[in-house]
């Protein structure tokens, strides 16, 4: 018997398209929210968190709807309180700080401590607030939380060496900060200043972060932490937080507008200070041939989307360099990876690793383009515009905070990204011909907080790095604000009062024996570790 052939299909087989991302299961905002409101129900109400000073927490400050820069979630905004209210929480601040100062440094090292273990057993819901409040991704949100930890705990371990001989300063620390490191910044400097023996208040950036320092804040109090968290605008919160005879010291980070009107109130009051500003940080190159280390190295300069105040967004390049330098950093910026934080192929995949998601938000995006396209109808040459062709969205998000990378050559003189730091996923090339140039150009803003040059020569970088006037600048490799140990500060106008890091941030927040003038940019001097 003779079996009929098997029929064959005329159709081609389906070529599978891509996959639709959905978003991670057990990571939505309501998730996070939920679980905010089990862990610390004294800092979260229904849908709005809580101030906390006179070691309470107050259902006071009138929420304002905020969004997520993510996807346009509309998430928990800060509850804005007005300047009477923050008066009488600086009072109360300043009767904690008479008493927190005289409690031995074995129980303050032990209730830092504590906090620190808190945070760590804390950590995922931590870095997923910061996920959906300043758009970082997983992998870098889950960093920012560790290094507040590990540094912190640097300063506990060492406490009893870099506070011997050391006094608390005769009122609690009030810091100003910015959002994009609300953990490894803020948290981390709290922490060493209550160590230190301060009360220590802060106010929640504006632009997000807003539940993540209410969790940690609130973990902190628990321990006996003598903390203050409040929420305001800057017009209205700035002359408590700063003029108000209670506050002993100010630390601001910031931009250099704020900064400068900050940086004047202080100065007229004598107040200990340190403020740190936005410079330009450049990355020069002289003379070189390795390229492909610094290939390498030119997507990590993006992580963030730049957002950093040691990121690289400058690059001077000596003009018989230029085809090297574009054959090198061309197909790294192409690299890129970039979308939605917690968008993923199937629920069970874990979380994307991405070079940056969304700026902070739609705004500050739409600005930076709007740069980016008059630099170019004024003469800079676009040499590359990422697309959202291979960024990783979900179905229909709003996307209104994202930009893709931009580069531009020769940015003219009348543009903001020429002289100040874009803050954002924009890098700009300055060819030069000379020594003098490439300093001139690595120079431009008149004092940054890193720079690198890159240069074959030993004796060339020896001779030339001096004159950078940055407060690091590393030989072929990138600097970084640094952990634990690590010295740290700006020159020019990147920094004004006392510098930071390591010893010297225990330094600026405590008083040494007799006269004592500590390193950093003052009125009347400016003195080198």
């Amino acid at each position: 018997m003779t079996t009929a052939p098997t029929p064959t299909s005329t159709t081609p087989p389906r070529t599978p398209g891509p996959v639709p991302l959905v978003l991670k299961p057990g990571t939505a905002w309501q998730d996070a929210w939920r679980r905010c409101l089990a862990t610390a129900p004294e800092a979260f109400q229904d849908d709005r968190v809580r101030n906390l000073w006179a070691a309470a927490w107050h259902s006071d400050g009138r929420s304002l709807p905020a969004t997520s820069p993510v996807d346009g979630t509309p998430v928990s905004g800060p509850p804005r309180l007005d300047a009477a209210a923050a008066r009488q929480a600086v009072r109360a601040s300043l009767d904690a700080h008479r008493a927190w100062r005289h409690v031995p440094l074995p129980e303050r090292r032990a209730r830092v401590s504590a906090t620190l273990d808190a945070l760590a057993e804390h950590r995922e819901l931590l870095a997923l607030l910061l996920v959906w409040e300043i758009g970082k991704p997983w992998h870098l949100a889950q960093a920012d939380v560790d290094r507040a930890i590990d540094g912190a705990r640097w300063y506990v371990d060492h406490s009893d060496r870099l506070l011997a001989g050391r006094t608390p300063l005769a009122g609690p620390v009030s810091n100003i900060a910015s959002w994009n490191y609300p953990m490894s910044v803020l948290v981390h400097a709290m922490l060493v200043q209550a160590l230190a023996g301060n009360a220590v208040i802060a106010k929640t950036p504006t632009d997000g972060g807003v539940a993540c320092l209410t969790l940690a804040c609130a973990l902190a109090a628990r321990e006996g932490l003598p903390l203050t968290l409040l929420s305001g605008s800057g017009s209205e919160l700035s002359e408590p937080l700063v003029r108000s005879a209670e506050i002993g010291c100010v630390s601001f980070v910031g931009g250099r507008d704020t900064g400068a009107r900050i940086a004047t109130a202080v100065a007229d009051l004598g107040k200990r200070h340190i403020l740190e500003q936005e410079g330009l940080n450049t990355w020069g190159f002289w003379n070189h041939t390795d390229w492909q280390s610094f290939s390498h190295v030119v997507p990590k300069l993006f992580d963030y989307g730049k957002q950093r105040c040691t990121a690289y967004p400058r690059f001077v390049v000596q003009r018989t360099l230029f085809a090297d330098f574009l054959a090198a950093y061309l197909p790294a910026v192409r690299s890129l990876r970039i979308g939605h934080p917690l968008a993923v192929e199937h629920p069970s995949d874990p979380l994307p690793v991405l070079d940056f998601g969304p700026l902070i938000n739609a705004t500050k995006a739409k600005e930076l383009h709007d740069q980016v396209t008059e630099a170019i109808d004024r003469g800079a040459v676009p040499l590359h515009q990422g697309s959202s062709a291979d960024a990783r969205f979900l179905p229909g998000q709003d996307t209104s905070a994202y930009l893709h990378p931009v580069t531009l050559l020769n940015p003219p003189p009348s543009s903001p990204l020429h002289h100040a730091e874009p803050f954002g996923p924009v890098d700009t090339i300055v060819l030069v011909d000379t020594e003098a140039e490439l300093l001139a150009a690595m120079n431009a803003s008149n004092g940054a907080l890193v720079a690198t040059l890159s240069t074959d020569d030993p004796a060339t970088y020896e001779r030339l790095a001096p004159q950078i006037r940055a407060f690091k600048t590393g030989h072929g490799k990138p600097r970084s604000r640094g952990d634990r140990e690590e010295l740290f500060g700006g020159f020019g106008g990147s920094w004004r009062g006392a510098f930071v890091g390591g010893e010297l941030l225990v330094r600026a927040v405590t008083d040494g024996p007799g006269e004592e003038r500590l390193p950093g940019n003052f009125p009347d001097h400016h003195l080198m570790p």
